[in-house]
């Protein structure tokens, strides 16, 4: 899953893509360098990001999705995105495909009876907290516990409005301590217990660039290991800013794992 960013003030400022020639570059380098699916957000989710009105995201989001669908007309396209009025219009006007929620149904209410009725993929994130409080003082007694306590009610709510097809995300960096994200990466494969398909995202974050002292610029290397070890835990989709190391990476774990 290649990340195009359509906001401003990503973390990651060499992901930033505004305007419609960056777009455009952005989708066809995911596509030649192998992604299988295009996650747009126009509201970033970075610690302490200031949050973006309804009509602004809903602008940039319709801005991007005209010209991914030109660029890419056939390649998945999942929208990142905690507002079930922005899903419903990416869903039925704009052509795409999945919705991917870091807040788990718990930022708007109406998020879960909109995919449920949507029919489309839902991938169901762990977070404390939001995006502007999450990264102050996040606290567990004991993390894993948690993350799998809060899947567990989730996915039966949305198995009681109809969904069928659901995607877990334990949200590393989400309201969790470095050590927390080590200790759920450690025991990432306790999340199979689900049957469901699962979704990790380190892409240059803070537990890679803060462990290693290094920027995020820098942290290539370290997000590549860590997706190498995601992928022998049980994860099936990557989410990344570099899509050609990670289909590197993916090749050579399933090679390993099927030797």
């Amino acid at each position: 899953m290649g990340i195009l960013n359509a906001t401003p003030d990503s973390f990651y400022a060499a992901s930033r893509v505004q305007t419609e020639g960056a777009i455009r570059e952005r989708v066809q380098q995911i596509v030649a360098e192998g992604g299988d699916i295009i996650d747009v957000g126009a509201c970033s989710s970075r610690p302490g990001a200031e949050d973006v009105s309804p009509a602004e995201e809903m602008e940039r989001l319709r801005r991007a999705m005209r010209v991914v669908r030109e660029t890419a007309p056939d390649i998945p396209v999942s929208i990142d995105t905690f507002r079930a009025d922005i899903a419903k219009a990416a869903v039925e006007e704009m052509g795409a495909n999945i919705i991917n929620d870091i807040s788990g149904g718990e930022l708007d209410k109406d998020m879960f009876p909109t995919v449920a009725k949507l029919g489309v993929p839902y991938v169901l994130m762990h977070m404390k907290g939001t995006p502007q409080t999450m990264q102050q003082a996040p606290h567990y007694e004991d993390v894993m516990k948690e993350v799998l306590l809060y899947f567990a009610e989730r996915v039966q709510k949305l198995r009681d409005l109809g969904q069928k097809d659901i995607i877990l995300d334990p949200g590393y960096g989400f309201g969790k301590t470095l050590e927390d994200n080590y200790h759920l990466l450690h025991h990432q494969d306790r999340l199979q217990l689900f049957q469901l398909p699962l979704l990790v995202g380190f892409s240059r974050k803070s537990m890679v660039h803060r462990l290693l002292q290094c920027s995020p610029e820098e942290a290539l290397n370290g997000t590549s290991v860590l997706n190498a070890l995601a992928l022998q835990k049980g994860a099936n989709i990557l989410r990344v800013h570099d899509v050609k190391p990670c289909v590197e990476v993916l090749k050579i774990v399933t090679k390993t794992l099927a030797s």
